[in-house]
């Protein structure tokens, strides 16, 4: 895609300013690296204090979907004002012939806007079975089906990528002319999320372990 034709920031301030050459307002790329991260950040205010929370998230069209329970005071406050959420992954540490040219290899997404409630039961128990099947492929139907009790107690909120605007290096070093015969290692390093050995809960009555998203063959 020609710079003509690229996607541009759909607010000013959403425009990558620091090397705006990494940015990209595409709805692909964006999606792409929601789908990838399991947990965002999301800022918020209460009483004018603002504060960021950690949370799990899951994309469905151009939302992101969040939950927790409805007594929670960031829900609370989400669906009351504006939040800004951030997603980051690390994906290389970069290894250069001078320290102030190491960097990281990454993705990142920033999301304004403001959480909508979800309301409607069906759409809330369909919604929540996406987000488990999203970590753990045909889960849901496996397990205990959720009672009304706990779906009232669960705030389901989401909000649009349609403010959004991401971030990406991937890449290898950038060194200066004069550094590329210092006597040193330079390259990249990848770093990706694996799951480790699985640890069976005490009573657990079937011995198969579930497929995850995060299941890959590890590196020899």
């Amino acid at each position: 895609m020609s710079e003509s034709t690229a996607p541009s920031a759909p607010s000013s301030r959403t425009r990558v300013r620091r090397l705006p050459e990494r940015a990209h307002y595409d709805s692909d790329t964006i999606a792409a690296i929601v789908d990838a991260a399991p947990i965002c950040t999301v800022a918020f205010q209460i009483d004018g204090a603002v504060h960021a929370m950690p949370t799990i998230h899951w994309r469905e069209g151009d939302h992101l979907y969040i939950h927790g329970a409805k007594a929670s005071r960031m829900l609370k406050a989400l669906v009351e004002g504006e939040a800004c959420v951030t997603i980051a992954l690390a994906d290389g540490l970069v290894l250069a012939r001078s320290a102030m040219h190491h960097s990281m290899n990454y993705r990142a997404v920033v999301i304004y806007g403001q959480f909508e409630l979800v309301t409607d039961a069906a759409e809330k128990t369909r919604s929540l079975e996406a987000f488990i099947d999203g970590l753990y492929p045909g889960r849901w139907a496996t397990l205990r089906p959720i009672n009304d009790k706990e779906l009232n107690a669960t705030g389901l909120l989401r909000i649009p990528l349609a403010e959004a605007s991401a971030k990406v290096r991937n890449w290898g070093v950038k060194d200066d002319a004069e550094d590329l015969t210092w006597p040193v290692w330079a390259g990249v390093i990848p770093l990706n999320t694996v799951p480790g050995a699985p640890v069976a809960e005490e009573g657990s009555v079937v011995a198969e372990v579930p497929p995850t998203r995060f299941d890959r063959e590890l590196p020899q």
